[in-house]
Parts: structure tokens; C-alpha cells; sequence
């Protein structure tokens, strides 16, 4: 993503797919055909979500296209990556470290966009590991680390900052109703 400001340690395929993406000006990217983005590009997105949280899971629903993840707290361990049906926004187990809440996910599609702009892929040998923390109240911060040696030649990370929305709620997001732009990509 651009926001790993040294550049990312793509591996050749990856990067020349990435040219290819910025190129086209992103026109195959899953939002610009009402498909859900990764979980990593819906960290920088600027559009709401809302966490519900329980003892056995935490859900995040997101407005962008109607997305929702689910980390599951449970004491369940993470699966193999090659033993889950592929999702979009993977399979999450995590568990608390002091204040931190810990999840790892695996299991996303062999297909993915990490960002937009760049069009850095994300492939399914990707493990993505978040770190949530509420260091001051009305502020989350997600520490995020990429895993991902079949797209990239070493794990690299960053951080987002997000800021409380409260006395809001989110909309409904149907993409796909009037849709009129994909006709006009080619």
C-alpha cells in the first residue's frame, strides 16, 4: 500500500502486476466492479464502520459495499491457509494481548488488491496480522503486518490511526443499483 513509505518488497511478478494495475488507473479493481475490497485497503478507507463486540467474537461491519468480518475469540486456533475455502476477507481468529486485540487471518482469495492506487496484490498465501489498541479514547489504532512470501520478498508492515465516530450511523451501500461505469471500461 502507499502507505509504507520505503516502497514494498514486491516480488517481480507482483511488481510488474502492480504497473499494470496503477496503469489502467485500477479499472480492474473489485470496488470498481461492486465487489468487496481487501480487508487491508478497508484499514485507508475513509468510508464508516462499526465494531460489535462479544466475548467469543468481535464483527466489523463496514460501509463500503456492505462488508463484514468476523474475529473469531473463542480459543479456536488459525487454520492452514490451504484448508479454508478461500473468502474475500479471509477466515480471523484472535485473542488479547493486555489491551491489545490480536488477529491473524488467512484464507483470502488468490486475487486480491491490497490498495488501490498502487494495486499491490495480495495473494492466497497471504497472512495478515492486526493489532488493535485504543491508546486514548475516541482513537484506534491497527498495527498491521503483511505476510505474504508468494507476492512479496519479506513481511512488511504499518500502521493506521482511526477516529471515533459516535452518534452516527452507518448507510445503507448497494453499489450495484444504477451501476452505469463498468460498460465504459475496457
Amino acid at each position: 500500500p502507499s502507505v509504507v513509505k520505503e516502497g514494498l518488497p514486491y516480488q517481480p511478478w507482483a511488481a510488474d502486476l502492480a504497473k499494470q494495475r496503477a496503469a489502467s488507473h485500477s479499472v480492474g479493481h473489485p470496488d470498481a466492479h461492486c465487489l468487496p475490497l481487501h480487508p487491508v485497503q478497508l484499514h485507508t478507507h475513509p468510508q464508516p464502520r462499526k465494531i460489535v463486540q462479544t466475548p467469543d467474537v468481535v464483527t466489523v461491519i463496514y460501509e463500503s459495499n456492505g462488508g463484514l468480518r468476523q474475529f473469531f475469540l473463542d480459543g479456536r486456533k488459525l487454520p492452514k491457509a490451504e484448508d479454508v475455502q478461500p473468502w474475500w476477507f479471509g477466515y480471523s481468529v484472535g485473542h488479547w494481548e493486555g489491551d491489545a486485540l490480536v488477529v491473524e487471518t488467512v484464507g483470502m482469495r488468490d486475487d486480491g488488491w491490497l490498495d488501490e492506487g498502487s494495486g499491490s496484490p495480495g495473494t492466497n498465501a497471504l497472512k495478515l496480522t492486526e493489532r488493535f489498541t485504543r491508546p486514548v479514547y475516541g482513537r484506534l489504532e491497527i498495527d498491521i503486518t503483511i505476510d505474504d512470501p508468494k507476492a512479496y520478498t519479506k513481511p512488511f508492515g504499518f500502521k493506521v490511526t482511526q477516529a471515533l465516530m459516535p452518534d452516527t450511523e452507518l448507510i445503507e451501500f448497494v453499489c450495484a443499483e444504477n451501476e452505469q461505469s463498468v460498460k465504459h471500461f475496457k
